[in-house]
C-alpha cells in the first residue's frame, strides 16, 4: 500500500465505471450491474484506508496521513496533489456510501438512457471524491466544476415536471460562484507569486502569503460567496428547494448527502486557513446567517404541501448548525459540525429515499393525499419514522451527537448564540413530527393499492439504520478519526 496510489484508485474507480456504464447503455440490467460493482469496489477501496496504521507526513502540500503529489503542469506551478487525514477519510467514505446506495435507489425508477444515467452519476461521484481529497487549488477547482455538469444533466434529463427551470436556477448559481472563485483563486496565484518568485496553487504554501487587509477580505468574499451557495447559507439558498423537488431520487441524495457538503468542507479546508483575519471578522456574519437559517427553514418547512420539499428545507437548516459550527472555531465544534454533515448526509438522504420510494408507489409527494401509512404500510413507516427522529435529533441516534458538540462548544464562545441555536431546533422537532402525523397516522385521504418494503429496499434502509444506530450510540471511533484533523486545523486560526 506504501507505493500504491491508493487515493487516485478511489477517486477514478467510479470514472472508469461511468465509461462501461456508457458503453453498455443498450444492456439496461448489465449496466445497473456494472455501475454498483465499480461503486462497491470504490467502497472496498475507502475500507482498505481504515485498515492502515496512518503517521502524519509533511510535505510540500502540508500534514497529511496520506500524499500522493506529482508534477503536473510544471510551467503554472500546478501539481496533481492528494491528501488525507481524518475530515476527509470520513467524507470520503459518505460518498462511496452513498454512491452504492444511489445506483440502488434507481434501479427500477430509471428506465430511459439507463446507460447516460450512471455515467453522470459516477462521473458526480468522482468529482465529489476530488474535492475531498485535492491539496491543489487549481485541482479542487477543477473537480468542483466537474460536479456541475453531472448535476445539470441529472436534474434536466431525469427530474420531474419543473426540471428545467430547476436545473437552470441550479447552474446560473454555482457557476456565478464559481467564476467569482476562479478570479479569487487566479489573483491569489498572483500575488503569492509576485511576493515569493515562486507560482504555485498548493493550498500549504499559499496559506503563507502576506495580503493586504482589503486584498484579503475581498478574496475571502469570493470564496465565500462560492461555498456559501453550495452549502447552502441563506440568502443563496434559493436554488436548492426547487433543485431538491425535481430532481430524481439519487440525485436528492447526492444533492443533500454530498454536494452540500463540499461547500462546508472547502469553507473550513480552504476559505478559513487561507484568509484568517477576514474570516475572523465574517465570524458574527456567518453565526446571524446561520441562526436565521435554522429559524427560516423551520417556518418555511411547516407551510410546505410537498414532503420532498419540506425535507429539502430540513437541509438549510441543518446545514445552518453545520455553519454556526465552523464559524466558532474550536475543537468540539468542528468535530460537531464535521460530524453533522456525515450525520445530515445519512438521515437526510434516507428520508429522500423514502419519499422516492412513496413517490413510486403513489405518484405524488402530496402531504394531502397521504395518511392512514402506518397500518398499510407498517415496515415502510417504522423507517420513515426511524429516520425522522433521527433527523430532529432524538439521544441515541446519530444527530443528536454532532448537533450537542455543536452547542456546547458554542455555548462556550458564545453562549447567546448557543441558546438561540437549541431554540431553532426546537422548531425542527416541531415541523418534522408534523409531517410523521401527516403521513402516517389518521384515516388513509385517498384510497390507493399499496406495497410495503421490498427485499431490494430493505437492502438500502438497513445499512442506513445501522450507520446511524452506530454513530448515536458509540461516535468515538470517528470523533478519534476527526481529532488530529481538528487540531492542525485549529493552528491556522488562533
Amino acid at each position: 500500500m506504501e507505493n500504491f496510489p491508493i487515493l487516485s484508485s478511489i477517486i477514478f474507480i467510479p470514472l472508469i465505471g461511468s465509461f462501461f456504464a456508457l458503453a453498455l447503455w443498450r444492456r439496461l440490467n448489465l449496466c445497473r450491474w456494472i455501475s454498483l460493482c465499480f461503486t462497491l469496489i470504490d467502497l472496498a477501496a475507502v475500507f482498505l484506508l481504515f485498515a492502515q496504521d496512518f503517521k502524519w507526513q509533511s510535505g510540500p502540500t502540508g500534514r497529511w496521513w496520506l500524499i500522493e503529489d506529482f508534477p503536473w503542469i510544471d510551467r503554472f506551478g500546478i501539481r496533481y496533489s492528494l491528501g488525507l487525514d481524518g475530515i476527509s477519510l470520513v467524507l470520503i467514505l459518505l460518498t462511496a456510501f452513498l454512491g452504492v446506495l444511489c445506483v440502488l435507489v434507481s434501479w427500477k425508477q430509471i428506465n430511459t438512457r439507463v446507460g447516460a444515467f450512471h455515467f453522470f452519476l459516477l462521473v458526480m461521484q468522482t468529482g465529489i471524491l476530488g474535492v475531498f481529497l485535492s491539496t491543489d487549488l487549481f485541482l479542487f477547482y477543477l473537480f468542483w466544476e466537474v460536479q456541475l455538469f453531472p448535476m445539470f444533466f441529472l436534474i434536466g434529463v431525469w427530474g420531474h415536471e419543473n426540471r428545467i427551470y430547476a436545473t437552470i436556477k441550479f447552474v446560473l448559481f454555482t457557476m456565478t460562484g464559481s467564476l467569482l472563485m476562479l478570479i479569487a483563486l487566479i489573483g491569489l496565484y498572483i500575488l503569492h507569486g509576485r511576493e515569493t518568485g515562486n507560482y504555485t496553487f498548493s493550498v500549504a504554501q499559499l496559506m503563507q502569503t502576506h495580503l493586504s487587509p482589503r486584498a484579503e477580505i475581498l478574496l475571502y468574499a469570493a470564496f465565500l460567496f462560492a461555498f456559501a451557495i453550495k452549502v447552502p447559507i441563506l440568502p443563496v439558498h434559493t436554488w436548492l428547494p426547487d433543485a431538491h423537488t425535481e430532481a430524481p431520487t439519487a440525485g436528492s441524495i447526492i444533492l443533500a448527502g454530498l454536494l452540500l457538503k463540499t461547500g462546508a468542507y472547502a469553507l473550513l479546508r480552504f476559505a478559513f486557513p487561507l484568509f484568517p483575519m477576514a474570516a475572523k471578522l465574517s465570524v458574527p456574519l456567518l453565526l446571524v446567517l446561520g441562526l436565521a437559517g435554522l429559524f427560516y427553514a423551520a417556518w418555511i418547512a411547516l407551510a410546505q404541501k410537498d414532503l420532498k420539499r419540506l425535507v429539502a428545507y430540513s437541509s438549510i437548516a441543518h446545514m445552518g448548525m453545520v455553519v454556526i459550527g465552523i464559524a466558532i472555531w474550536n475543537a468540539i465544534t468542528l468535530s460537531g459540525a464535521t460530524l453533522q454533515m456525515i450525520n445530515h448526509g445519512l438521515t437526510t438522504s434516507a428520508l429522500f429515499i423514502l419519499v422516492g420510494m412513496l413517490d413510486e408507489r403513489i405518484h405524488s409527494r402530496e402531504i394531502a393525499v397521504l395518511g392512514g401509512l402506518w397500518s398499510r404500510m407498517p415496515v415502510f413507516s417504522a423507517f420513515f419514522l426511524f429516520f425522522a427522529i433521527a433527523s430532529m435529533g432524538l439521544p441515541g441516534l446519530n444527530n443528536f451527537v454532532g448537533e450537542i458538540l455543536i452547542l456546547i462548544g458554542t455555548f462556550k464562545k458564545e453562549p447567546l448564540v448557543a441558546v438561540i441555536g437549541f431554540a431553532g431546533l426546537i422548531l425542527t422537532v416541531v415541523y418534522i413530527l408534523w409531517a410523521v402525523q401527516m403521513a402516517l397516522f389518521g384515516e388513509p385521504r385517498k384510497e390507493q393499492v399499496l406495497w410495503d418494503v421490498t427485499p431490494r429496499e430493505a437492502v438500502i434502509l438497513v445499512p442506513l439504520v445501522i450507520a446511524v444506530l452506530f454513530i448515536g450510540l458509540y461516535p468515538g471511533p470517528i470523533l478519534n478519526l476527526l481529532q488530529d484533523s481538528v487540531g492542525v486545523l485549529l493552528e491556522f486560526l488562533k
